[in-house]
């Protein structure tokens, strides 16, 4: 029987409705300089997919990945030819890094809230996130601050998915056993070869393939047991 349900937050939980490129223009010109949407996304994902793990350290990261998120945005200037005359680095990645905690610019999926209101009554609800302090405030503001616990994030435990440690430590956390525990997520090597790795049932998340509504529907008819 499943007890406990982990669930991803970016991608799975909530998502940005502009797009990563939208805001990366929008913070650009706030400083005078034009770039284009649609490149800065594709320059985005490259430097996404290039970026190192941050290494494993089982404690808590000093700067919560923040130096990590500053060469990812340095990798997407450069992409785009921007130099620092043009547009000032550290000035830039301090308002692009605050953009991302205001409200209104991450939204939930749809089925979201109506399916973790059927399920916070029948299961300890947690969540494991490769994101940073900034998931905090984001859930605040998508009213899911009270409704996960633990709330276990990367760079403040100091390890990532798919490392099998931040699975096992989320599962001491809720004192929760991996074979009665499920994940819930969109990625194939963070969420899915992850969880799976560390003995936990994986509800794959492929969106627009399926939803929430099939995992409430899976749960329900005892799927995972």
């Amino acid at each position: 029987m499943i007890t406990t349900i982990f669930f991803d937050a970016a991608g799975t939980l909530f998502h940005l409705p502009r797009g990563v490129g939208w805001h990366y223009q929008e913070v650009a010109a706030r400083f005078g300089c034009l770039l284009e949407e649609k490149k800065l996304e594709q320059a985005f994902r490259q430097a996404w997919r290039q970026m190192p793990d941050s290494p494993t350290t089982r404690q808590a990261r000093p700067d919560d990945d923040k130096g990590w998120w500053f060469k990812l945005v340095e990798k997407v200037l450069e992409e785009n030819g921007v130099s620092p005359k043009q547009l000032d680095r550290h000035l830039y990645f301090e308002a692009l890094y605050t953009e991302f905690t205001r409200p209104g610019v991450w939204e939930l999926f749809p089925e979201v809230r109506d399916a973790l209101a059927q399920l916070r009554p029948r299961f300890r609800l947690g969540l494991i996130s490769n994101f940073d302090g900034r998931l905090r405030p984001i859930l605040a503001h998508l009213g899911l601050a009270d409704w996960f616990d633990p709330l276990v994030i990367s760079s403040e435990v100091g390890a990532d998915k798919p490392d099998a440690w931040i699975f096992q430590h989320a599962l001491a956390q809720a004192g929760a056993i991996a074979g009665e525990t499920l994940h819930v997520g969109d990625d194939p090597r963070s969420d899915w070869q992850g969880a799976a790795a560390a003995g936990l049932h994986v509800f794959r998340l492929r969106r627009p393939e399926n939803s929430f509504r099939d995992l409430v529907a899976q749960l329900g008819n005892g799927e995972f047991s």
